[in-house]
This record gives C-alpha cells, structure tokens and sequence, in this order.
C-alpha cells in the first residue's frame, strides 16, 4: 500500500520541528508530502492540514521563522511533570480507556480560553480548509465522555480546521472541542504518534517530535508494524532542535530557532531518508 508519513504531537515546538525538517529535506531533493497516507495527530495534525493546503515547504517553513507570516497564537505555559501526572505516568493502567476517560473528565472541567477564541487560532494555521481529495489523511481526537478514538478523514463529514482544532485539544491547556453533540480532546491522548494507524503500508516514516518518559506506545507501535511487514524509521530531534525547543513546547517564541534548526537536520539527514524512503 505504499509509503505513509507519521506527524506526532509536541506543540508549537513540534509544528516547528516538523516543518523545518520536511523543508531542509526537500531542499536536499527528498519529497515527503507526496505519502499515499499521513496520519496526523495534535501538531503533526497541524502540520499534515498545512501540508494538504498545498502552499510550498519554503512558505510553510516562512510562517514559522518569519514574524511577519508567524500566525498568531495564544501563549501557554505547560508543566511536562504535571502532563505526565495527568496522564497517568508510570501507573501501568490495565484499562487505557479508562485512563483516557479520567483525562477526558479533567479536560472538560478545566478553566481554559474561549473554544471560539481557540478555534480562530487553529483556523489561522491552516491555509485551506479542504481536505486533500487523493491522498489519505487521518487525524486522531479523543472522545473526551467515552475515551474513544476518532480518526477523522475526508469521509466524516467534519471540516478540516475543525478536526485539527479537536486534535490539538490539549487536555486542561485549551478547551475541548464541540463537534456536532460531542467533545473531542487532543489525539495524542490516545498515543503521542498512532502510528499503528499506518498498518498496511509498506514504508512508514514517524516522526516523534516529543518523546514522553514512561510513554511506550510507539515502540509497541513500530513493533507490531514490523511483525506486518511494515519497513520502519524514526526519528527524532537532534540536540540542537531540542536545545532550541526548550521547556515549554507552547511557547510562540520557540518556532523560529527550532524551525531553524531543524532544517538543518533534515538537511543532514536528506541521504539517510533518502535511502529508506526509496
């Protein structure tokens, strides 16, 4: 079924690494917006809508390290320790969907931004709101009552900005997002990446753009993919990226010097990637 492309979550940090990334390794002549899948998920879903509009890596890579194009966003302050509380860290749930229910309660209990305030931000960074009509993409959101999985495609009858706003959903950071009766939180609730969601696929390429301590979901993930004849590659920030990103992923200052150094890593990694995507 060909090559699919996993964008995971990671804040505006991510979306930055990401970005800077795919655009140094299309500067180096390797192509990676053309998946046959993408599966996006909080920033990689971003990302992936980005990418769908259609608009050049250089211009997409500009909105990042440009203030002049850099959309506006809301600063945040985010406590990683507190996250990993929040998602229950190193407690071993037998039952994730219960787990992800006690989230789903926190997040819709939580004093946040105006939904509406939320959603003009989210519309901002996504160029066309229209979903590509041939290639596949998959963004990931969380029933925030049921603690159910959505994965939302060209098919659901829900708007592109309106499926990127419920996967970024940051549970307790910013507010669920209302689509039809139902309350959606951030994708990365059910995993940082899904890259499960690329079974099938001949060829998947992850990139994790924030690595969680006690999250394991991904090696689990690039496991089973494997075991299905899927030929895998991650990869990560490198130290200059993560230098750059600093602690608080939310913070709008951190896309220039992140985006710019990730650049240079995708441009580092062109014949690697190169090789594999091949």
């Amino acid at each position: 079924m060909g090559h699919a492309l996993v964008l995971g979550g990671g804040g505006l940090a991510g979306i930055a690494w990401e970005i800077g990334l795919l655009a140094g390794l299309e500067e180096a002549g390797v192509v990676l917006r053309d998946a046959d899948l993408v599966v996006g998920t909080s920033a990689g879903s971003a990302v992936a809508a980005q990418l769908a509009g259609g608009l050049p890596l250089a211009e997409l890579l500009a909105r990042q390290v440009d203030p002049a194009k850099q959309t506006p966003e809301i600063a945040a302050d985010i406590d990683m320790e507190k996250v990993g509380e929040l998602f229950g860290l190193g407690q071993a749930p037998t039952d994730r969907a219960a787990l992800r229910r006690q989230i789903g309660r926190v997040a819709l209990l939580a004093e946040t931004v105006d939904e509406a305030k939320r959603r003009a931000v989210i519309e901002a960074r996504v160029p066309v709101d229209a979903w590509p009509s041939q290639q596949r993409l998959l963004i990931v959101a969380v029933d925030a009552n049921t603690g159910e999985e959505r994965v939302f495609d060209r098919d659901s009858g829900v708007s592109l900005v309106d499926a990127v706003a419920a996967s970024c959903a940051v549970p307790a950071v910013w507010p669920p997002v209302t689509i039809g009766d139902t309350r959606y939180v951030d994708g990365g609730v059910r995993s940082p990446e899904n890259a499960d969601l690329a079974a099938g696929h001949e060829v998947v390429l992850v990139l994790q753009a924030m690595a969680m301590e006690g999250v394991d979901d991904l090696a689990e993930q690039v496991e089973s993919l494997r075991s299905q004849g899927s030929t895998v590659l991650v990869v990560e920030p490198d130290e200059s990226v993560l230098a750059a990103m600093g602690a608080n992923p939310l913070d709008p200052s951190v896309r220039t010097p992140t985006a710019t150094a990730a650049q240079r890593q995708g441009r580092a990694l062109a014949a690697e990637i190169a090789a594999f995507w091949r």
